[in-house]
């Protein structure tokens, strides 16, 4: 779906290998990189991008701080490292909200294109997946013009997933 000029939308992927110019981790306030796609990114690009991101926390849940993308393939540049869990790696409607809200300004601030956004909080988080896409779905739709961004994509682990997604967006 386009939405002003931004376009939106869902595919089953690797966060790691996606066609955008910033990729977003669902982090936490104190930016170490474990599991779900925080571990992925991590193997896949370096434990560098793990130290840059560090090197700027902890921050409040909600919030996000923006690294180089380590040894992440073109066009991969950034890695937008979004809070949606405090230490205690618990995670919240607000939180995910907030998070993909600021993972948003975060791309349209450094001048990225394109960003891949993942299910956020419902892997460590155990954020329920159906709440996940319509909130974050909510916050892409509400850039006007976007800044910069002109496509948003929401890398999904399978395709039920996807297509709540999907749904959702339309």
């Amino acid at each position: 779906m386009t939405r002003d000029r931004v376009t939106i939308e869902a595919i089953v992927g690797d966060i790691t290998q996606v066609e955008a110019e910033a990729i977003v981790n669902a982090a936490n306030s104190e930016l170490w990189m474990g599991g779900g796609v925080a571990g992925a990114i991590k193997r896949a690009g370096g434990s560098e991008i793990e130290v840059e991101a560090m090197a700027q926390g902890p921050i409040r849940p909600g919030e996000a701080v923006v690294t180089s993308a380590g040894r992440l393939p073109p066009p991969i540049r950034w890695v937008i490292h979004a809070a949606t869990m405090g230490p205690d790696l618990q995670t919240s409607e607000a939180l995910v909200r907030a998070a993909t809200a600021s993972a948003l300004a975060r791309a349209a601030e450094i001048g990225a294109k394109s960003v891949a956004l993942p299910a956020m909080g419902t892997s460590v988080g155990g954020f329920p997946i159906e709440r996940a896409a319509q909130v974050m779905v909510e916050e892409a739709m509400r850039l006007r013009g976007g800044g910069s961004l002109q496509r948003i994509v929401f890398v999904l682990r399978d395709e039920i997933a996807r297509r709540l997604f999907a749904d959702t967006i339309r």
